[in-house]
């Protein structure tokens, strides 16, 4: 049975005046159970992750000043919203999910986290509406469970995984691999082992070829016994932010991409939605879902 990590701070309302489409993550899941996709009993639902385990990747400085609620005007600023215990223990239990997922995906060769992919967020400080870096912090847990050896992270988000990036630059094994766009956000750059940079308006065709080519070279040269794939929607050419031109078909084909090459590998899989600004929310919602489609119609 294929697990999915959800609960319901994930859905948790930002302060008045800081819109962030935290809806989302109700719509997810309600779609897919709506549609028969799922069924309850696949739905797990995290704790807060512990403070030990945050620690095997953040800084105990950082993370004391969001367990006390004491970051600087100027750390909330580079974050993106204003600090809470509220949106803290979210993201702890975003976390978890992603460590949860990893105890399934080992089993069953999949899981997914509905919220997840908060790959801004760097060993020390937050950025881009991430505090922890949940791939970031489920990787370290693996490596010293000693359940993994060597780790691909696949980043498909528009922006690049900067925090992820510069956590593992001395980090054997884990591989980073980015394909994002050039010309967007972040736009001071972090070196990730491969970084994939996409031109404005970048089309299917030119983006699954890239992928399709360096995903499967990857696999071959890098060897990795477990992997996590961030799914961002924000590829898509209704996204706001975007910049790129895939349609949806192209991101769900993508999604069947990556599934197909890692099962074919027998190398088990934990996927985060990442990021989607479409301004009609059933569009992101649409997208989302079809990840979760791709990985039940390739597992099950």
């Amino acid at each position: 049975m294929v697990h999915i990590a959800w609960n319901p701070i994930y859905a948790h309302p930002l302060p008045e005046g800081h819109r962030f489409p935290m809806i989302k993550y109700e719509l997810i899941p309600e779609q897919l159970l709506h549609e028969g996709v799922i069924i309850p009993s696949q739905l797990i639902s995290p704790l807060p992750c512990d403070d030990k385990v945050i620690l095997l990747t953040h800084d105990k400085i950082y993370l004391d000043k969001l367990d006390h609620q004491t970051l600087s005007e100027r750390e909330q600023k580079r974050i993106g919203f204003p600090q809470s215990p509220a949106l803290t223990l979210r993201e702890k239990v975003i976390t978890q999910g992603t460590i949860d997922c990893c105890v399934s995906a080992l089993k069953t060769g999949v899981a997914l986290n509905v919220a997840g992919g908060t790959h801004h967020a760097f060993a020390d400080h937050g950025e881009g509406f991430c505090l922890l870096n949940d791939f970031a912090v489920a990787a370290n847990w693996l490596l010293s469970e000693k359940l993994a050896q060597k780790i691909l992270i696949i980043d498909l988000d528009v922006h690049q995984g900067n925090g992820t990036a510069k956590i593992f630059e001395n980090e054997p094994a884990v591989f980073t691999f980015s394909m994002h766009g050039e010309h967007n956000y972040p736009f001071h750059k972090e070196k990730s082992d491969l970084d994939i940079p996409l031109k404005d308006g970048t089309d299917d065709n030119t983006y699954l070829s890239l992928l399709e080519n360096n995903l499967q070279q990857l696999i071959t040269v890098v060897k990795p016994d477990f992997a996590f794939f961030l799914s961002g929607v924000d590829i898509l050419e209704t996204d706001k932010f975007g910049k790129l031109k895939v349609t949806m078909e192209g991101c769900r084909q993508r999604d069947r991409l990556v599934y197909s090459t890692l099962h074919l590998s027998k190398i088990p899989c934990v996927t985060a939605m990442g990021g989607g600004y479409s301004a009609d929310v059933r569009y992101i919602v649409e997208a989302h879902c079809n990840t979760f489609k791709e990985a039940m119609r390739t597992y099950s």
